[in-house]
């Protein structure tokens, strides 16, 4: 009786100055499995010294604890799951024996247990929870992962804190229902959307692009998705699975003629072809047999945790701007779920809501309060920048999981708002009657910017705002195995730069380097470049002092920041270059455009240098998964689409741009290549740019083209990392005291 009481009163509890009730989602999984799945990721990230190591779930202890203290030569963990336990390890790890796992580095050598300091710590998490990915992820990262990879992956998770996800593959079962309903195989193929592209066609925002997707691929799929899952629940994980959120194949509608379907909108402009499914009204009955059909279908095949994701209107306007139907759409679709699980949770994406004017407040209120109190729970999705929480009174009441979405198509670029997640996430938490559970991290795409995925998941866990300058300083000391007052200046540098940023500006990182180009661009920046140069100094000239088992991380952030050094110094080459268009100065011209192509050359040699700065393994990766030769054809032209014109003829062009060593030489510099050539012939002839033949020029010959290719590429950095930095430093940081150059500089905002 004692822990049922303790247990109702923590998951059902009325927070302190709020009037919601956090969900009741549980693990079900046994105290025993969590411990030996928290043992077994302690053993692949620190090998024997795991011995050393004993944990314990302990439902005494509060909700979301760990404790952790030191008797004898062992340190004994508690943890009331095994998130909370992989937490309370992964803290004493970092801020007790100096040693970090991320996503660059996932194992590491711990020193002998002499040293290891003594501690008794009880800490409790300020978040019910935390949440981890965006729909997104998948596609732009995870889309070709082996189980390897994401074994390590849900490892970090654990580590981190975070206690719930989103499992969405689901083509298989789809398949199945589909069949079931009358469909043919053709009509599903055409329906399916390749693998770099499932998150949109699941949203409804496209069909068919980069398909079909092969029985193989689906089963495939499928097991992959059971034994992440496995895994995810064991170490005490909460996993959000698929709904029903209305979203058909086009030939639905003929086999049930008398259902009322809607045609989704064209969606960035796709081509009929690939755009505009079939929206199946929530309130006919042909929904509520559909959704029956599949969640029981999903539930039989991965289990269920309660809570499940559908996203109707996600960049897809809803066919009626009503109050009352937009009521009895959420009931609908909630009643759907319930139907089938009693105990059913909605987690909504909110990103429907930001900078649409569709939705009027009116509107979103309806839409809200039509699921009972508890049973929806909102992802605010981009609480860094574009908050909703304010706007809709705490979502009328329905708990929300702040979230900092920080990432659009897994771009590269360092940029972040530090101070406001550090202060923001307290100010939302204290907001009157705030229905806040919990803080999430929601990036299209990973694998750039750690510190701030680190700093947003560590804020989440306390109360209180973090001393930033300690933070940082403390993250430089772990990340490089010494403290060092010029190496903690690098982070102080980058955290006063381009870690500030407070606007209100999209950032989609189409930096100059990685745009098509144009007279028409205009670079801007929020801080002062010459803090990275000097940043980028600092860090050069810290090599001797890195001790081995933290060079890796080193070398990472050395290759980055000479990335973003080339990336700014390109910005401001290029608002010369049109200064000497615009006053026809030709050998100025001239001399800035050669600069420029040398830049492309040696970002190229630099990426080239690093394993995690090489398009080879994306490419790779895709073709792994084949199972045929046609299969392999598709899936490179997948991989390659996305990154590069995403779409059939690019429909959403450079969205997901990656500096990749690879890409920049077959890709960026030819664009720029053909534009100089073409704009210095104009002033050499006085003629006038037709910027109409170099678009058609430029989409057919490079941007297009670059999707069938099949060059393959490096899959392991070559070269000497620190010597091509500091050659990349001696050459370019003196650039801009040439007269050849009249110190324009980029727009500061």
């Amino acid at each position: 009786m004692k822990f049922f009481i303790i247990i109702t009163i923590l998951i059902y509890g009325f927070s302190p100055g709020s009037s919601y009730i956090i969900p009741k989602l549980l693990s079900n999984v046994s105290f025993d499995v969590q411990e030996q799945a928290v043992e077994q990721l302690m053993l692949r990230a620190i090998g024997p010294d795991a011995n050393h190591f004993k944990v314990f779930v302990d439902k005494e202890i509060p909700f979301r604890t760990f404790k952790i203290v030191k008797r004898g030569s062992r340190i004994v963990i508690h943890g009331w799951d095994g998130v909370s336990l992989a937490k309370g390890f992964h803290y004493y790890l970092k801020y007790y024996l100096k040693k970090d796992i991320t996503w660059e580095n996932e194992r590491v050598k711990l020193p002998p247990t002499s040293s290891w300091p003594y501690i008794n710590l009880t800490s409790t998490s300020e978040s019910s929870f935390i949440y981890y990915q965006n729909v997104c992820t998948w596609s732009y990262s995870f889309a070709w992962w082996s189980w390897s990879i994401w074994l390590r992956h849900i490892d970090w998770m654990a580590l981190m804190g975070i206690s719930i996800t989103i499992a969405p593959v689901q083509e298989k079962i789809w398949q199945e229902v589909y069949a079931d309903l009358g469909l043919s195989d053709l009509d599903i193929q055409k329906h399916f959307a390749g693998p770099a592209f499932q998150a949109w066609q699941r949203m409804g925002n496209i069909r068919g692009w980069g398909g079909p997707l092969s029985s193989t691929y689906q089963n495939m799929q499928l097991l992959l998705q059971q034994k992440i899952l496995t895994a995810q629940r064991n170490l005490g994980m909460i996993v959000a699975l698929p709904a029903f959120a209305g979203h058909v194949p086009t030939r639905l509608s003929v086999l049930y003629p008398e259902s009322n379907f809607s045609a989704t909108e064209q969606w960035n402009k796709f081509p009929r072809t690939y755009c505009c499914g079939l929206f199946l009204d929530p309130h006919d009955r042909l929904f509520a047999k559909i959704s029956k059909m599949f969640l029981n279908r999903i539930i039989d095949t991965y289990g269920t945790n309660n809570i499940y994701f559908a996203d109707p209107f996600n960049e897809v306007q809803p066919r009626l701007a009503d109050v009352n139907y937009m009521n009895s759409t959420a009931y609908h679709i909630y009643d759907s779920m319930r139907a089938v699980d009693p105990n059913a949770h909605w987690l909504l994406q909110g990103w429907m809501f930001v900078k649409n004017i569709f939705w009027k407040d009116e509107l979103i209120k309806a839409f809200l309060t039509a699921v009972p109190l508890g049973r929806l729970i909102v992802l605010d999705l981009q609480s860094e920048q574009f908050p909703q929480y304010e706007r809709t009174y705490s979502f009328h009441g329905q708990p929300f999981i702040w979230c900092m979405l920080h990432n659009f198509g897994g771009t590269l670029g360092m940029h972040g708002s530090a101070e406001i997640i550090n202060t923001n996430i307290r100010k939302a938490r204290e907001m009157s009657n705030s229905s806040m559970i919990g803080v999430g991290i929601t990036p299209e795409g990973i694998h750039q910017n750690y510190v701030m995925y680190a700093l947003t998941l560590e804020r989440a866990w306390l109360h209180d705002d973090f001393d930033l300058v300690k933070w940082f300083n403390d993250y430089a000391n772990v990340r490089y195995g010494v403290s060092d007052e010029n190496l903690q200046k690098v982070w102080q540098l980058l955290r006063k730069s381009v870690y500030s940023f407070h606007g209100l500006q999209q950032l989609r990182g189409k930096y100059v380097i990685t745009r098509r180009p144009s007279f028409n661009l205009s670079p801007w920046s929020w801080y002062n470049a010459t803090d990275i140069e000097q940043a980028f100094k600092l860090l050069l000239n810290a090599k001797s002092i890195i001790s081995d088992d933290h060079y890796a991380s080193y070398e990472y952030d050395l290759v980055d920041l000479t990335r973003q050094f080339l990336q700014n110094t390109a910005d401001r080459m290029y608002v010369n270059l049109v200064s000497a268009y615009n006053k026809k100065q030709r050998e100025r011209y001239s001399y800035i455009a050669q600069k420029m192509l040398l830049l492309f050359d040696d970002l190229e040699e630099m990426l080239a240098t690093h394993t995690s700065f090489l398009i080879g393994p994306w490419i790779e990766g895709a073709k792994s998964l084949a199972g045929n030769p046609t299969e392999l054809s598709l899936y490179e032209i997948n991989a390659r689409n996305q990154i590069t014109a995403w779409g059939p003829k690019g429909q959403i062009l450079d969205y997901a741009t990656k500096q990749w060593s690879g890409i920049v030489y077959d890709y960026y510099k030819p664009r720029w290549l053909l534009f100089l050539d073409m704009t210095y012939r104009c002033l050499l002839y006085n003629q006038r740019f037709n910027n109409t033949a170099f678009k058609y020029t430029v989409s057919n010959e490079i941007e297009n083209a670059f999707s069938v290719q099949t060059k393959k590429y490096a899959t392991v950095g070559t070269g000497n990392i620190h010597e091509t930095a500091q050659k990349i430093f001696n050459i370019w940081f003196p650039l801009f005291k040439k007269n050849k150059f009249l110190h324009i500089k980029v727009r500061l905002i």
